[in-house]
């Protein structure tokens, strides 16, 4: 193993540049491949969302080749690292963990830039990343098997937990620090080694943390960094017979596809797909309570699976809650990403803005009354800012409620009582989150119970949730073991019954 952090680390990129002075024959930042950095190939500029004319810096796309080479390097290190004292794996990972907080507001910042939320939730995401692997560097201390007695008299049965080997993680752009550090972390927690492929809009992030990890003192090759396109790095990994599992975050219809494609070769794979999360408000709630765990919704701008883009609200206090949110969104103020005032980022690029717009045009054409926003705004900088949308009048069926739009986009659907609040909460293919604002114990105990999700809060948004417990949701939208806390060790170990007659 390489000294504890002793490795230079590498600049940040520090200031926008100018696109059309780029070389483009090759990349400022690399790929992490057997423990050397690789510039050369591809090479795909970052632009900034809140200002298309900042250029952060080019980063080198791998090909399918480099992709292959680094599953060989992660085998390769792969006996190494497992055969390590848990104490000697913890290390490294306190080491990350630290670093990341420690940086929190320089890859904040970074992050910000190049994904678009607000500059707070970029510095909490990077710390939140930072305690993940703080908290699995305990984990590596706490993996226990079983001891037992058999059922033949003389004979003794252990139980041991063992890693699975090489692990594919695949990560999306929306959150580009949290989402890599809560795979990442505990695979090496628990003694596998890494082929990372960060989401193509966010390379910067992924570049950062994993500068980062290549100076913890971890043996070379057992964590890589393969930036690039899905139908190269993402493909590569998953026609790679000594990846031993997948970890996908993403869409409905890509995590389909990635599970067909580990069928084939007998893969364990985890997916956290898709969204369409409710928040229920009953006659009873507390207004205030109500509007700003609605409001929640539109954070990250809306770009996250937690996101509750189905308001299911009972009659009795929908108008005043509708103009609640209303007043709510009127100071919500969107802007560049950087600027402290800003509550509400740019949309992550021009793809993602089409498709938040071709959605509220839908919404409009079934019938859906636009209260507020929806339109493209105008900054001091060219970006793709929108104004956050709201819909009164929907119903269930419409598509608007039924798909998911990945934007700062909610729909409000009325309902008479808990009964039918429930059944409409339940209404939906997905189920990753819900939740329910109301003063009656009775109810929110019911809920809890009886919500076909994963997740479930009381009084509190649908986005927001702790790192030391399990994540991951029910029907389209998870499938495989659950990520985070203790429950991690499902997807990332095996189990391995031992006999013995002494």
């Amino acid at each position: 193993m390489g000294g504890e952090g002793t490795r230079q680390r590498r600049a940040l990129p520090a200031k926008p540049r100018d696109r059309k002075e780029l070389p483009l024959a090759r990349a400022d930042y690399g790929n992490l491949i057997a423990g050397d950095w690789h510039t050369e190939g591809e090479a795909v500029a970052n632009v900034n969302p809140s200002d298309l004319d900042d250029t952060i810096a080019t980063y080198a796309f791998a090909s399918a080749e480099d992709t292959h080479a680094a599953v060989d390097a992660a085998k390769r290190a792969f006996p190494q690292w497992a055969g390590l004292t848990p104490e000697q794996r913890q290390a490294p990972l306190e080491f990350i963990g630290d670093e990341l907080i420690r940086r929190k507001d320089e890859i904040g910042r970074l992050l910000s830039r190049e994904e678009g939320k607000p500059l707070a939730e970029g510095v909490g995401e990077v710390a939140r990343a930072g305690q993940f692997f703080k908290f699995y560097g305990g984990e590596a201390l706490r993996l226990h098997g079983d001891f037992t007695q058999s059922v033949r008299p003389g004979v003794e049965v252990e139980v041991r937990r063992e890693p699975l080997g090489v692990v594919g993680l695949i990560t999306p752009w929306n959150f580009p620090a949290a989402i890599p550090a809560w795979k990442i972390a505990p695979a090496l927690a628990y003694g596998n080694a890494v082929v990372f492929k960060p989401a193509e809009l966010v390379p910067g992030t992924a570049w950062a943390l994993a500068e980062i990890i290549s100076r913890s003192g971890l043996p070379e090759g057992l964590f890589n960094l393969v930036m690039g396109r899905g139908k190269d790095v993402g493909e590569a990994i998953l026609s790679a017979r000594d990846v031993a599992a997948v970890s996908f975050t993403g869409s409905a219809a890509t995590g389909g596809h990635i599970a067909r494609r580990c069928a084939e070769t007998m893969k364990k794979v985890q997916l956290e797909m898709g969204g369409k999360n409710p928040l229920v408000v009953l006659d009873d709630a507390d207004l205030e309570t109500a509007a700003a765990a609605a409001l929640n919704g539109y954070s990250g701008t809306g770009q996250k699976c937690t996101a509750s883009s189905r308001l299911v609200v009972q009659e009795g206090i929908h108008d005043r809650f509708v103009d609640a949110l209303s007043d709510k969104l009127a100071g919500y103020t969107v802007g560049h990403a950087l600027d402290p005032e800003t509550k509400c980022g740019p949309v992550v690029d021009e793809t993602q803005l089409q498709q938040d717009l071709d959605y509220i045009a839908l919404g409009q054409q079934e019938g859906a009354e636009l209260v507020t926003g929806g339109q493209l705004l105008n900054r001091a900088t060219r970006g793709h800012y929108l104004a956050p949308a709201l819909f009164t009048g929907t119903r269930n069926d419409m598509r608007i409620n039924r798909e998911e739009i990945f934007g700062p986009v909610c729909a409000v659907i009325r309902v008479k009582d808990y009964a039918e609040a429930l059944a409409v909460a339940n209404d939906t293919e997905y189920g990753l989150t819900s939740a329910i604002c109301t003063d009656s114990l009775k109810r929110a105990s019911h809920f809890k119970a009886n919500s076909r999700s994963g997740i479930v809060t009381v009084n509190l948004p649908t986005g927001g949730m702790d790192y030391h417990v399990p994540f991951g949701g029910m029907k389209a939208s998870s499938y495989g073991p659950r990520e985070q806390g203790q429950y991690a060790r499902d997807f990332y170990t095996t189990t391995k019954t031992a006999y013995t007659k002494p």
